[in-house]
């Protein structure tokens, strides 16, 4: 089930140890205001997003429930490489599909024994991909969209960790 604007907004309060009425007073509107935004009665004025979480300590992609493609996890948050997968998407110029999706760490073998890429429908769109310099990301913690190329042909290439 997906959040609505009012309970993420309400679970950011908590997390930010603030009462309805403390952020009333730092935006200088009502508590029954911030009441009926988490009861998704009404939403707050576009005017007051970007101080709203200033005052959260959240980004407005946080506060809107927007994922970020790409993400800097936390080294205590970060999930173990084996429970993780590497994704590999191309759509051709010509309207092809291909998705990749294998374990992470399998792909971090792959690549540490110095076998080349494979190439998608006959072209090698992928060779000039550092996939050492991603696995050390990942390992640094990035995780989401890392790579996303169009190639003079059109093709178009995305690579996800997640």
């Amino acid at each position: 089930m997906n959040e609505t604007f009012g309970q993420r907004f309400q679970r950011l309060r908590k997390n930010a140890n603030l009462t309805q009425e403390e952020v009333a007073t730092k935006l200088n509107i009502t508590a029954q205001a911030v009441s009926k935004w988490e009861n998704d009665a009404s939403a707050p004025d576009i005017s007051v997003l970007v101080e709203l979480s200033d005052i959260l300590g959240v980004t407005l992609n946080d506060l809107l429930g927007k994922q970020a493609e790409t993400t800097l996890v936390p080294e205590r948050q970060r999930k173990d490489i084996n429970n993780m997968f590497f994704r590999i998407k191309v759509i051709s110029k010509e309207g092809d599909k291909v998705n990749v999706n294998i374990p992470l760490a399998l792909a971090k073998v792959f690549v540490d024994s110095g076998m080349d890429m494979p190439q998608i429908q006959g072209k090698d769109i992928l060779s000039n991909i550092d996939f050492k310099q991603i696995f050390d990301m990942v390992e640094r913690g990035i995780i989401g969209k890392i790579i996303e190329v169009e190639s003079k042909d059109g093709d178009l290439v995305e690579i996800w960790v997640e």
